[in-house]
This record gives structure tokens, sequence and C-alpha cells, in this order.
């Protein structure tokens, strides 16, 4: 049966006039186009064109790496473009919200705040897993989009797959699972349950494995009726020449990838070992990412004192549940050699 939608959809995307470039009005079918149609400057230089608007080729690439089809794939400039593009697209301002599970990633309520929709939060429980019960009680017809990272961040940790899909099941609105750590983890994505449930969005990223953070570019998945509605409100450009050429370059190195990650999942394991040796840290979390949350004595106090040390970690203790914790990124050999060089000596201060 073919899933139904609407009730996701908001009245106003729907009726207004989605804007085209002037590249989205034709197609060259492999023709050599004289382009006169865009304002461009004509003098031929790498960028003196616009780029892709829809982004085909790549799109193209990434669908095969992926094993979906293009339309059930969104591009856009980071994972926060895009966080804010559903928010717009799916959440009536001052009535519909959305839901988060504390601690997690921050830009899920600056976005909904910012575009003047509320935001409930359901905090993690036990070991930072969802509350389930307390997810699907709390939501309602007004519940337009649950945000779940994971593996989350701050944590590090996955959650549970099958409270995962048990809330994907029964949640009336849209699940948007972001996976920016998936490469990290050995749980497989939730792509692979994009024809199972209609109401499924996955996120992940350039940013992390890919070591492209700086191209700004993130991917989504999903139903493609759902794709074409948010396609409504997508800037033209919203890639530019330089990201859509770079991805498409990295695709192609996918053993280096591999690589590398497997390099950092071997440091995680490491560096756990040597910070097991610190005094001041009292509790590692459990990480399937590419960094390392840990519990310590005074987080401003260590925090300053690696600072000093010319080494920078992030404080996370203003996340709810995180109090008094430093979130480690995982850095080349040398790095995490000197992180732990000089935690040993804060320690034996």
């Amino acid at each position: 049966m073919k899933p139904k939608f609407n009730r996701f959809f908001r009245k106003s995307i729907l009726e207004l006039d989605p804007y085209k470039s002037a590249r989205e009005e034709y197609k060259n079918e492999g023709r050599e186009m004289i382009l006169l149609d865009a304002n461009e400057n004509p003098f031929q230089s790498s960028f003196n064109r616009y780029p892709d608007p829809m982004q085909v080729d790549l799109k193209s690439k990434i669908a095969s790496w992926k094993n979906v089809r293009s339309e059930q794939l969104y591009l856009s400039n980071g994972s926060d473009e895009f966080i804010s593009q559903i928010i717009i697209a799916f959440c009536e301002p001052g009535e519909d919200h959305i839901m988060i599970v504390p601690p997690t990633f921050g830009m899920y309520k600056v976005s909904a705040l910012t575009y003047g929709v509320e935001v409930k939060e359901i905090p993690l429980i036990l070991n930072f897993q969802l509350n389930t019960k307390a997810i699907l009680q709390a939501a309602n017809e007004k519940s337009k989009i649950l945000f779940i990272p994971t593996p989350n961040n701050p944590t590090a940790n996955s959650f549970d797959n099958e409270a995962i899909e048990i809330i994907i099941k029964n949640f009336s609105g849209l699940v948007v699972l972001d996976e920016a750590y998936i490469e990290f983890t050995d749980n497989p994505s939730f792509i692979e349950m994009l024809e199972k449930y209609s109401n499924l969005i996955v996120c992940q990223t350039f940013s992390k494995a890919q070591g492209m953070a700086g191209a700004r570019l993130g991917m989504a998945f999903a139903h493609p009726e759902l794709i074409n509605y948010i396609n409504r409100i997508k800037a033209p450009y919203n890639l530019n020449s330089l990201t859509i050429n770079a991805a498409i370059n990295r695709l192609n190195e996918q053993d280096q990838v591999q690589n590398q990650v497997d390099f950092m999942i071997k440091e995680r394991k490491r560096i756990i070992s040597d910070l097991n040796q610190i005094n001041f840290i009292k509790t590692i979390y459990p990480s399937d990412a590419n960094f390392i949350m840990v519990l310590v004595d005074n987080s401003s106090l260590r925090y300053q004192q690696l600072l000093d040390r010319n080494i920078v970690v992030r404080n996370s203790s203003k996340n709810f549940g995180c109090e008094n914790t430093l979130r480690i990124s995982l850095g080349l050999k040398k790095e995490n050699d000197a992180l732990i060089k000089a935690l040993y000596n804060i320690e034996n201060q």
C-alpha cells in the first residue's frame, strides 16, 4: 500500500511555487549548449558557471555506494542545513513541536527555536539509553519530528537498535536517525530499513570518516515523496562546485577512508586503556564514535590544565546529564600520545 504523507506536509509549502534555477528548466541530453540563461560571467575559469543544482552525478555515485535510489537522496550544506530544512518543511511555528533526547546534538534545539518551533525533551535513562516508553507516551499529533543521533553526540554510545525500531513503528511523526558516526560502530545503518518504514529519515555526513568537514556535505536518505517535498524549499545551489567535485573524488578513495577508520578504532581502544590509568578520570563511557567521553573530578580544572599544555578537548559539562565530563576526539598517534603524556603530567604534578 502506498504510504500517505499528507499528514506530514504543511499546506503553505505545498501551495508555494518552488524556485527553479535556470539550469533546471531544460535537459541538455548530452548536447554542448551555448549557456546564455543564468547571468554568469562568460569568461572561462574553474568556477564561472553555477554548479549542478540537483547534483546529479554526485547523487548517482552516492546512491550506488549506499545501495539506494537517487530519488531517495537529499544533499545538504552540512547536516545542519538539512536539520533546519526539515523543521521548516514539516513544523508549523507556534503549533507543532520536535522531540529530542538529551544529552544530544545541540543544533536540533537551536534550529527549532530559531523557527519558532517548540522542543519537547525526553532525557536518556541509565547508561545513556533511550526512554522508549516515555518518548511514545509524550508524543501526540503535534509531534512532527523526533531526532535520534546514534552513535550519540556527546556521549559516543550507540542506542539499542531494537528500541529504535519500536519507536519508528509507533511514532506518528518522522523519525530522523542522525548517523554521523556510523562508520565507527559495528551496528548496521538504518538505511537498510528505508523500504520498511516510510516515516524514517537517515542522515549521514562526509565530515567524520570521509575527512571532509571543511567541505560541508551532509546526506539524507528517505522515501522519494519526502525528498521531493523537501526539495520544494531547497536553495537552488546549496552545494558549491568545489564540494561536489571533492566528494566525487573522495568516493574513489574508500580504501584509504577504511584504513583511516580502522586506525581510529584501534587508537580508540589504546587510548581507553591508557585513560584507565589516570586516577582523576572516574568513568570512561563506551564509545562507538571517533571520540570518547570521560567523567573527571573537575572538568573545568582539567580542561584548563590541558589547554595550558596546548591540548584542546571539549568541556561537555553543559550538556544535560554530563556534569564534569570531557569529550576527547581521536587524533593522530603523536597527538594522542601527547594527550596521554599531558594527563600523566597533570596527575603527577
